[in-house]
């Protein structure tokens, strides 16, 4: 076999129809706000845990609706729960009661 120098890399795609949607759906049923985001960046501008570390809230939300849920637990543990990001929410959205609620749903499926 010829070495051209290079080798095909591994699908990077997200199948969406496979991947583990409880936990967004454990924080839909139980937090009505989550649905209403629209991921504007407004929270993760005024983030304190954002000025320390690289958390960012629609990222989570991303990984979220993903199901990427060990991305989930890394980033999570970053929030310090201070609540400026649902101060400055334009779309009212309860994040301090998103972050528990996610807490909760890592921790009921374990």
């Amino acid at each position: 076999m010829i070495d051209f120098g290079y080798k095909i890399q591994a699908d990077r795609q997200i199948n969406l129809d496979t991947t583990d949607k409880d936990l967004a759906n454990f924080v839909r049923k139980h937090e009505n706000s989550f649905n209403i985001c629209i991921g504007c960046g407004t929270c993760t501008a005024s983030c304190s845990a954002g000025n320390f570390t690289n958390f960012n809230f629609r990222k989570l939300q991303l990984f979220i609706c993903r199901g990427e849920i060990a991305d989930v637990k890394t980033e999570i543990a970053k929030c310090m729960l201070c609540g400026k990001c649902q101060l400055a929410c334009p779309r009212g959205v309860n994040t301090r009661n998103v972050i528990m609620t996610i807490r909760k749903g890592l921790e009921e499926q374990l």
